[in-house]
C-alpha cells in the first residue's frame, strides 16, 4: 500500500489550503460591510467551526490540548489574529491585486525569519529572489503613493510578515498541534476588534456570504495551512500563496471588474514570474539530490 511521504503530505495540505482561499478577496468585496464588522465575523464563524471540530476530536482532552500549546501556540495565535486584521484593512485601502502581491512576499519573510530563528538558512538563489521581489515591491509602492493607496499596501506587507512569522513559529514547534492555537487566534481577533464594531446586524444575503466565507474560505484552508509546516519548511508552505496572488485578482476582475493599475500589473507580473522560476529551479534541484 502506497504511503505518502512527509514532504508530499505538507505540499498537498498547503496546495489544497491555498486553492480554497483564492476567492476570499472576492467575497470580502461582495459582502460589502464595515471592515471592523467583517473582521469580527471572520473570527466568529471559523471559531464556531473549529470549536465543534476540536470538541469532537479531543472530547475529554479538549482543555488539556489547549494547555499544552505553550508560548509558541499563544504567539502564533497573536500573529494570526493581527494577520486577519491587517489583511481585511489592506483590502479596504487598496485594490485586491496590490494586497495579494504584498502577501506573495510571505515565503521570503518566512525564509528570512527562519534563517534568523531556526537556522534554516536559505540558499543564495532565495536571497537573490527576495531582493528582486523587494525592488518590484518598491516600484508598486511608488505607484500606490501617487494614487494614495500606500497605507493599504503597507498593511498588505505587514500581513505578509505576520503570515511568514506564524509559519516559522509553527515550524519551530512542529511537534505541537497548532489547531487549538488557531482557535485561540479567532478569540483574539474578536476581542481586538469588538469595541470598533458599530453594528452586528447582517442582512440575509450578508449572513449567507459570511457563513460561506467563514467555513470554506477561512476554516478549511487555514486548518490545512496550519498543519502543513509540520511536514515542510515554512517558506515552502508560503510559496503556495503565489496561487492566491495570481487567481485572487482574476476572481475580482471577472466578477467585479476591478482593474489594477498598469504599474501594479507590471510589478506583479515580474514578482510572480520571479517566484515561479525560483520554485521550478528549487523543484529541479530537489529531484537531482
Amino acid at each position: 500500500m502506497y504511503k505518502i511521504s512527509e514532504k508530499n503530505k505538507g505540499i498537498l495540505l498547503a496546495l489544497i489550503g491555498v486553492l480554497f482561499i483564492t476567492p476570499d478577496s472576492l467575497f470580502i468585496r461582495l459582502v460589502g460591510i464595515d471592515s471592523w464588522q467583517l473582521v469580527f465575523y471572520r473570527g466568529l464563524i471559523p471559531f464556531v467551526c473549529l470549536f465543534i471540530l476540536l470538541l469532537f476530536l479531543y472530547k475529554k482532552d479538549f482543555v488539556t490540548k489547549f494547555l499544552i500549546i505553550g508560548y509558541a501556540g499563544i504567539l502564533n495565535a497573536v500573529l494570526a489574529a493581527f494577520g486577519n486584521i491587517t489583511f481585511v484593512m489592506s483590502l479596504a485601502n487598496t485594490n485586491v491585486a496590490n494586497t495579494l502581491i504584498m502577501i506573495s512576499l510571505a515565503p521570503f519573510t518566512a525564509a528570512l525569519l527562519g534563517s534568523i530563528f531556526l537556522k534554516e538558512n536559505p540558499n543564495n538563489r532565495t536571497w537573490i529572489t527576495m531582493i528582486l521581489c523587494f525592488l518590484f515591491v518598491i516600484f508598486i509602492f511608488y505607484d500606490s503613493y501617487e494614487s494614495k493607496q500606500i497605507y493599504g499596501d503597507l498593511l498588505g506587507l505587514a500581513t505578509a510578515f505576520l503570515i511568514g512569522a506564524s509559519a516559522v513559529v509553527i515550524r519551530y514547534a512542529k511537534k505541537i498541534n497548532f489547531l487549538p492555537s488557531l482557535l485561540l487566534a479567532k478569540i483574539f481577533t474578536m476581542l481586538l476588534v469588538f469595541n470598533f464594531v458599530d453594528s452586528f446586524y447582517l442582512s440575509n444575503f450578508e449572513l449567507t456570504l459570511i457563513i460561506f466565507m467563514g467555513f470554506f474560505l477561512i476554516f478549511i484552508p487555514l486548518t490545512l495551512i496550519t498543519l502543513a509546516p509540520r511536514y515542510i519548511p515554512a517558506h515552502q508552505v508560503q510559496l503556495f500563496f503565489v496561487l492566491e496572488t495570481v487567481l485572487g485578482p482574476i476572481w475580482v476582475l471577472v466578477f467585479l471588474n476591478e482593474m489594477p493599475s498598469i504599474k501594479t500589473i507590471i510589478g506583479g507580473v515580474f514578482i510572480i514570474t520571479i517566484i515561479f522560476i525560483y520554485t521550478l529551479l528549487e523543484i529541479r534541484d530537489k529531484k537531482n539530490t
